[in-house]
């Protein structure tokens, strides 16, 4: 099993950066950097979303988008914007797949999109909302692409001890 590959182009937000470091830990899917960034990767706000799943985490880092493609020669690449038709659960992510997002304020570049639009994907929204949250998108994207491959090698399972089970059906003690 190859694991999930999460890019992110430009990110501006500390926080949305963090928040999505910690769904990669928690999923083992490795974290692309391409920069320029909107902040340091020693930022407070970045290190305190995370939490302390960072030594969980692998994190590569680009200097563009060219040297993305150059360093890791993606085989199956899904591009995620507002501007494609395409629902992302239409999309069938194969192993080792990667999933690319654009900046929080821009998006993905037009040319990028042009270039592969057949593999651009969508999440669905009422008509007049512009865009969802960046670490939302990712985490629903993550979670789909793990679906459709069984979330192999994921704890899918929890325990409740017998003591905090309510007898009677009621709330949980």
């Amino acid at each position: 099993m190859q694991k999930l590959h999460i890019v992110l182009v430009e990110p501006q937000i500390p926080q949305n950066t963090g928040n999505i470091a910690r769904t990669c830990a928690a999923t083992g899917s490795v974290l692309h950097l391409v920069q320029p960034m909107g902040f340091s990767v020693d930022d407070k706000k970045l290190k305190r979303a995370g939490l302390d799943y960072w030594y969980l985490l692998d994190i590569r880092y680009h200097d563009n988008l060219d040297a993305f493609f150059k360093a890791e020669r993606p085989q199956s690449c899904f591009f995620f914007s507002t501007k494609a038709e395409r629902n992302y659960s239409q999309a069938i992510y194969p192993d080792g797949s990667y999933l690319v997002f654009g900046r929080e304020d821009a998006g993905l570049p037009e040319e990028l999109l042009r270039k592969y639009y057949s593999q651009c994907v969508r999440l669905p929204m009422l008509e007049g909302a512009r865009s969802l949250n960046l670490s939302n998108t990712v985490a629903v994207a993550v979670y789909e692409a793990l679906r459709q491959q069984g979330f192999s090698a994921l704890k899918t399972k929890g325990f409740i001890s017998a003591q905090s089970i309510p007898k009677d059906g009621g709330p949980f003690v």
